[in-house]
This record gives structure tokens, C-alpha cells and sequence, in this order.
């Protein structure tokens, strides 16, 4: 580009030689080092951003069922009492409806991260009368109540999947049987009544699952060994319990499946007073759970 023609044209300009390009190169990195200071001094000047501080994840709480549920049960084993020969006992639903008085059984569970809590409870009465015709109007009634009271802890074993949780179980079973017997003459001017009672804690161990297949549907099974004819406990006892369920809501659910409880339990407390209870008791079962 050219200068006006109406100025003056100046002398050209003298290039800087390698010393003094050297000195102003040192002389701007002095002065930036010196501005530098500045610059952060007036950012610091500024609200710093807050520090994003680590959120631990939310603590998981806990989960609560609770839960009814009729089964159905029939009755196959033997049975002994004093020194009689045992006697085989075979009675279906059927046929101990006809003598049912009444029941209550339900459960209840809470579940925490890998923990889970349950325990169970069933309770049910029976009773039966036989007239004997010997003359004298003698009649024969017997009452029968069984209370079963279960618990137990599991931990989540690390197997499967989302929505598969199986769970290592240790507990208890307590079983308690109790029979009433009346034997009266003469339109119960003369009766004589007994009351036995026999009950034995069992140990047990197992496994439990729960299958979540879906929003909607899951499995739930269960299956346990224990008593190994320790003190005051059965000789063996085992259960097995398998159910497919629907959840109509988060808080409501319904189930239905099977149930089988095996017992082998022996009591020897003097020559005539022996008690020998080998059955298994088994039949499906209907159960409705609120989810809290």
C-alpha cells in the first residue's frame, strides 16, 4: 500500500536485528508474568464453584409382606401312641373337612438388601366323636390341635440375575400337638378326660427363591431339611413349597401353589408312654399378601 501523495514520504523503518527481537520477546514474557498475577487475583476476587461433594447412593430400605393363606391339607403316615402297633393314617382334604373346627395361618416377611426375615404360622383344630354301643350310652370325643410356628434368615447368595434371588436359610420349626380325649357314660354323668400334649424345636436349613418373571409375575419356592434327631427335636423334618403369584397392584398380590411338610418324630418317656408321629401333611394352598 502506498502513502498519500500529499505527505511527505518517510524514510523506511529499520528492521530489528536478532538482540533487540530477543529483548522484546523477554520484555513480553515479563510483562505477562507480571499481569498474570493479576488476572488470577481478580478471578479469585469471583465466587468460586461450589465443590460437587460424592452423594453416597440413597440407603435401601426395608420391604415388609404380609400374608394370608388357606391350605388345604390331607394327612398320610403312621401314628402310634403307648405301646399300641402304630396304625396308618390316610385321610384326604375331604375327608378332615368333615371334622374341621377352624384354622389361622399366615406369614410374614421383610426383606433388606441381601437379608431376608420370615416366619410362619399355622394353627388348626380338629375334633371327632364315636358313639359306643355298649348299654350304657357311652360316647368317645377327641379333639386334636396342631400349631405350627416357623422362622427364619436368608442371605442373598451371588447367583442369577436381576429379579432372581436365592437365598441361603437357617431357622427353626416348632411343632406342637395337642389332643383332648373324653370318654363319658350315662349321658356324661360319668367322664373321665385326658389331655396329651407333645411338641419338639427343630433346626432347619434350606434354600429360598424368588423369581420376579415380570411386572406382573413371579415364583416363589421354597425347600428345607432339618431336626437330625437332636434333643427335643424330630428325627427328620423337611419341607417343600413351590407357588406362582400375580401382583394386581405395588401393594396387593395373590399366589397359588403347593405344600408339602414331612415329620419324624419319636418321644419315649416310660414303658407305656411312647408317641411315635411319622406323617406328612401336603395339599395346595390360595394366599393373598399386602406389600408395605
Amino acid at each position: 500500500m502506498t502513502l498519500p501523495p500529499s505527505r511527505t514520504p518517510r524514510p523506511p523503518r529499520r528492521r530489528a536485528g536478532p538482540l533487540a527481537a530477543a529483548c522484546c520477546a523477554v520484555l513480553s514474557l515479563a510483562i505477562l508474568s507480571l499481569a498474570a498475577p493479576a488476572r488470577a487475583a481478580d478471578l479469585a476476587t469471583a465466587p468460586a464453584p461450589a465443590a460437587t461433594a460424592f452423594s453416597p447412593p440413597p440407603e435401601s430400605k426395608w420391604q415388609f409382606s404380609a400374608v394370608l393363606y388357606g391350605w388345604a391339607t390331607g394327612i398320610n403316615g403312621n401314628l402310634g401312641i403307648r405301646d399300641l402297633p402304630t396304625f396308618p393314617v390316610d385321610a384326604s382334604f375331604a375327608d378332615i373337612l368333615s371334622h374341621f373346627d377352624g384354622a389361622v395361618m399366615g406369614s410374614f416377611l421383610a426383606k433388606k438388601d441381601n437379608w431376608t426375615l420370615f416366619a410362619d404360622l399355622f394353627w388348626s383344630q380338629l375334633s371327632a366323636s364315636k358313639s359306643i354301643d355298649d348299654g350304657r350310652g357311652t360316647q368317645l370325643d377327641l379333639s386334636q390341635r396342631l400349631l405350627i410356628v416357623s422362622g427364619a434368615a436368608g442371605y442373598r447368595l451371588p447367583i442369577g440375575g436381576p429379579g432372581f434371588d436365592l437365598s441361603a436359610t437357617a431357622g427353626f420349626r416348632y411343632q406342637r400337638l395337642t389332643a383332648d380325649t373324653t370318654l363319658s357314660s350315662f349321658g356324661g354323668i360319668l367322664s373321665v378326660s385326658e389331655t396329651d400334649v407333645k411338641d419338639w424345636l427343630d433346626p432347619v436349613f434350606g434354600l429360598a427363591l424368588q423369581y420376579r418373571i415380570n411386572e406382573k409375575w413371579f415364583l416363589n419356592a421354597l425347600a428345607d431339611v432339618g431336626g437330625f434327631g437332636l434333643p427335643s427335636s424330630s428325627k427328620l423334618t423337611s419341607q417343600g413349597l413351590i407357588s406362582v403369584g400375580y401382583n394386581w397392584t405395588e401393594a396387593w398380590s395373590t399366589a397359588i401353589g403347593y405344600r408339602a411338610l414331612y415329620t419324624d418324630y419319636e418321644s419315649v418317656t416310660g414303658p407305656r408312654a411312647n408317641f411315635r408321629y411319622e406323617t406328612t401333611l401336603h395339599g395346595p394352598f390360595m394366599s393373598i399378601a399386602y406389600h408395605f
